[in-house]
């Protein structure tokens, strides 16, 4: 954890703020609001690439970028920590504007932007740059966010042993509109760039995620009469406890796509596959959090059933406690907000929402009975773990397969559980051309909705359909 030194500054005509990276009270200055309009109004005259193309556009371009680029000189000493990247990010501007506007380059404020070098618990980042905005904008327009980091001290000790040095835990503050999307994720190959660099971090809000998860899930336990356990009850009236539950969960999630016993590139880029791939994945590695977090809350009870309450360190009690929410967390949003949410081509998250419902329900740990959903919380451990190990089998199997052998193998673990689309050519079985064909026929084979939503997922889509819209752009700010 890192120290910072607290000297107190203003910005010209500012209420005082503390300059020691937190910020606070910054998202109302005069220079935000102006770098945020100016940022906006420029989006309204970029295309896709970012570009300003239309000569006439040029001088109202400059204004924006001079307007944007004296905020950030304004803010900048707010943000000691960020010194290097801010600078850099003025000069990209300045570039882009002197070379007429094409499509924009920040590599070198990109390489400057070290976020992972500063999780500390509170401390804020001014981010601005031109990027689409994952589940959000596909367009590289200028964006600006005021950020800050969710980092207690249980997940400093957490990551001590789940290493994960990538991984940046954040908070929305305030955004320009690609954010006011369902875009949960700030990533750095979403930025505009002649090249790309060795990606050294990834950031998640989870504010956004706890946000939507305690709406989505507080309304489906409603509609389907679900009597909810007294601490998972707890997560959805508290944001905070919400918020550090998620940190929890992706820590241990994203680290998870480099390990293992894996028969693929473990993020799976540039390759085409059948989208049960990409199901299969982001399950395995969200069942893995949640069969650390039972390990983890099996080890700390001990020591407390063991030793005494008093034997817990505080940041150990508060793992503790967090381990325990954190599988509550991965059921109800696995179900209740993955698997109706988004479109029916290839919704890979979906699938995987789907599969995990089905699942329990199949092994009679999940009930739905005189219209009233139930879980035997004793046993609903055992049976997520039961899932998880049949994917790691899956994978561990498939490192001696050909590709498309796995593919198929993967096909099967997915419709042992879920009925098939009624008109699939794979449930059928593929024709000989396809089998012995290459890889692209086997892909072209599967349809949108391979797996379509079974009569309860129906059922309770239509009634949750408003709740899910109205998660867009959601924040803490929002409950």
């Amino acid at each position: 954890m890192q120290t910072h030194t607290t000297v107190t500054t203003s910005v010209v005509g500012e209420p005082e703020v503390v300059e020691d990276g937190f910020a606070q009270g910054v998202e109302t200055t005069a220079a935000w609001a102006r770098l945020k309009e100016a940022a906006t109004a420029l989006q309204s005259i970029q295309v896709k690439d970012g570009s300003v193309p239309e000569a006439s556009d040029h001088a109202t371009a400059r204004g924006h970028v001079e307007t944007i680029t004296a905020a950030i000189a304004d803010l900048a000493p707010l943000f000691p920590h960020d010194a290097d990247y801010l600078a850099a990010s003025i000069a990209d501007f300045d570039r882009w504007s002197r070379d007429g506007f094409g499509v924009p380059d920040f590599y070198d404020s990109l390489t400057a932007f070290q976020p992972q070098h500063h999780r500390v618990d509170g401390i804020r980042h001014l981010v601005v740059f031109p990027m689409y905005t994952q589940n959000g904008s596909s367009n590289r327009h200028v964006e600006a966010l005021i950020v800050q980091a969710i980092w207690p001290e249980f997940i400093a000790q957490l990551e001590r042993e789940y290493t994960n040095r990538l991984f940046v835990s954040l908070r929305l503050v305030d955004f320009t509109p690609g954010y006011d999307t369902n875009s949960a994720v700030l990533f750095p190959e979403t930025v505009a760039m002649r090249e790309i660099p060795t990606f050294t971090w990834g950031a998640i809000f989870q504010d956004r995620e706890a946000a939507r998860y305690r709406r989505v899930t507080r309304a489906a336990a409603e509609i389907t009469k679900l009597e909810l356990p007294a601490d998972a009850a707890r997560l959805l009236d508290d944001q905070a406890l919400a918020e550090k539950t998620f940190v929890m969960w992706d820590i241990i999630h994203d680290r998870t796509h480099m390990r293992g016993d894996l028969p693929f590139d473990p993020f799976m880029i540039k390759q085409r596959m059948p989208y049960f791939l990409y199901s299969l994945e982001e399950l395995r590695c969200d069942l893995t959090a949640f069969r650390e977090c039972v390990r983890i809350a099996d080890r700390l009870r001990a020591v407390r059933e063991n030793d005494g309450a008093e034997a817990l360190t505080p940041a150990e009690a508060e793992m503790l406690e967090h381990a325990v929410l954190v599988q509550y967390a991965v059921i109800f949003d696995r179900i209740f907000r993955f698997a109706i949410t988004g479109s029916r081509v290839r919704n890979y998250d979906g699938l995987g929402g789907q599969l995990l419902f089905a699942w329990l329900h199949q092994r009679g740990v999940l009930h739905w009975t005189d219209t009233a959903l139930a879980f035997d919380w004793d046993v609903v451990p055992a049976a997520v773990v039961d899932l998880a190990d049949a994917i790691d089998e899956l994978y561990w199997r498939s490192i001696d397969r050909p590709k498309t052998a796995h593919w198929l193998a993967a096909y099967d673990l997915v419709r042992t559980t879920l009925t098939p689309n009624p008109a699939s050519r794979w449930a059928r079985g593929l024709p000989d051309d396809i089998l012995a064909g290459p890889p692209k026929g086997y892909t072209d084979a599967v349809l949108d909705d391979e797996f379509p939503l079974s009569m309860f997922f129906e059922a309770l889509e239509k009634k949750m359909r408003p709740v899910i819209e109205s998660t867009v752009g959601i924040t803490a700010q929002d409950d």
